[in-house]
């Protein structure tokens, strides 16, 4: 198929993974998190999990006709609607710098800015939550201020702690439990992403938004 077209590939025998096509947008994640709500519908498919760009559906029977349910797939998606906003919007009180923030002073040597102008194109924002991954409660976020985008790091770190925000291309994001990453962390928040006791455990889901609040910076 070509890039204007989506793609769908099998992950082992009890998952199908369908690929928009394009850039990742606001307007693509809204018709695949329609596109996943449509299929969780269907008799063969047990869930459906939006990512960035991409869905995997996860199957209860693997259809018997995998090239009619790829077909039906792709045929809905060129009709489907993009579902509308309905989300939560957070306040994240952000301590910048310091300790929690280790990498502040590699964003500053890629970028060229200083650490207030990097705190004030990354607290302008309001982010939209696109996709849960990586690891429970995660939230992949879209909105970043392009003039802040830094490379991921060549050698990862081993353990960031939890609430650990973190800056990795053209993304930025909040570690939801401590565990290696390969991004640029330059502050940190006390906010509890994801909970067992809690129901549900993940404190937001797709559509919904975040704005860092800066409550101080630690140089």
């Amino acid at each position: 198929m070509t890039a204007s077209h989506p793609r769908t590939s099998l992950l082992g025998t009890t998952a199908l993974l369908f690929e928009a096509p394009g850039e990742t947008t606001l307007a693509t994640q809204r018709r695949i998190w329609a596109l996943a709500l449509e299929a969780e519908r269907w008799d063969s498919v047990r869930e459906a999990v939006p990512g960035m760009n991409n869905l995997m559906l996860i199957f209860a029977d693997p259809p018997r006709r995998l090239d009619a349910f790829k077909e039906r797939l792709v045929e809905v998606w060129s009709e489907i609607e993009p579902l509308p906003f309905d989300g939560r919007c957070i306040d994240l009180p952000v301590v910048y710098g310091g300790d929690g923030g280790p990498h502040m002073a590699d964003v500053v040597e890629h970028t060229g800015l200083c650490i207030d102008d990097i705190i004030a194109l990354h607290t302008s924002p309001t982010y939209t939550v696109y996709a849960l991954g990586s690891h429970p409660g995660y939230c992949y976020l879209g909105g970043m201020d392009v003039r802040i985008a830094t490379p991921r790091r060549k050698v990862p770190v081993l353990k960031i702690p939890g609430g650990a925000v973190s800056i990795g291309g053209s993304q930025t994001g909040v570690s939801a439990s401590a565990g290696p990453s390969g991004w640029n962390t330059i502050g940190a928040t006390d906010m509890t992403f994801f909970d067992v006791d809690r129901t549900p455990p993940a404190l937001l889901r797709p559509g919904d938004s975040i704005r860092f609040k800066p409550v101080r910076l630690l140089r």
